[in-house]
């Protein structure tokens, strides 16, 4: 916990006051109950979250965490191989240039069809586009380590699983954090647009299934909720960035 509040800094309060702030002026300059204020909203949410709102995120977390987990099983242990192997970085490399710009989100009609309808489907969405984002990103890592650093670890007598713990892994950390960054908000967004079909828990139906129903105010706690859940997971991984990079904070 202390841990987690130290990820919680000056800057994050500075935002959320400015964020809240915007809001406010907005609801008081549009006068309309499409956009209620955020004393109101937060009220609501918190009325809400030890119930219903509380199992809908829970779902959502579920379905991001595990396609995180199945995107570093698949991506790293990749993204290290075409590193190393200019050979298997001519064979992949060309694949992932055509597919990583694809819009992913187009395919989840076709993961419905093979996979079902349950969480499987979601889940293999969000990997595949968290899962170029980290291949890339270590990929790339692995590459930019200068030659002079291998020949200096070998001559130290380290070698094999060694070189990778002492030299590779270190180099790629902040990379493949910085891909985890930037994958994780367009994750949050796809995993919103897939939970709208055939699906009965998650943040992203609970706030279509409120709009539908013309209750703003719980449409905008379940949208302060995802921000929340946002927050949540790139503030874990500042902190993971912070303990296992702990150099480039120096």
């Amino acid at each position: 916990m202390k841990i987690f509040k130290r990820g919680i800094n000056d800057k994050t309060v500075y935002g959320i006051l400015m964020v809240c702030f915007l809001w406010y002026m907005l609801h008081i300059t549009i006068k309309s109950n499409v956009i209620p204020g955020p004393y109101e909203t937060v009220k609501r949410f918190i009325a809400l979250l030890p119930g219903v709102l509380s199992m809908h995120l829970l779902a959502s977390f579920g379905r991001i965490a595990a396609a995180i987990a199945v995107s570093m099983l698949l991506g790293v242990p990749l993204g290290l191989w075409i590193g190393m192997n200019n050979r298997g970085d001519a064979i992949i490399s060309p694949i992932v240039y055509i597919l990583y710009p694809l819009p992913k989100i187009a395919f989840l009609p076709i993961f419905m069809i093979l996979l079902g309808i349950e969480d499987l489907s979601k889940i293999t969405l969000i990997v595949t586009i968290i899962i170029f984002q980290i291949l890339i990103a270590v990929r790339d890592g692995v590459k930019e380590i200068p030659k002079e650093l291998f020949y200096s670890v070998s001559s130290l007598g380290v070698s094999g699983v060694g070189i990778y713990r002492h030299l590779i892994m270190p180099a790629v950390m902040p990379k493949l954090i910085s891909g985890l960054r930037i994958s994780l908000g367009i994750s949050i967004s796809t995993l919103f647009f897939a939970e709208n079909f055939a699906t009965t828990y998650g943040i992203g139906y609970y706030i279509m299934n409120a709009w539908t129903m013309v209750d703003y105010l719980d449409m905008f706690s379940g949208i302060l909720g995802l921000s929340l859940l946002g927050l949540f997971l790139l503030t874990a991984l500042d902190i993971v960035e912070r303990k296992l990079c702990p150099w480039i904070f120096l």
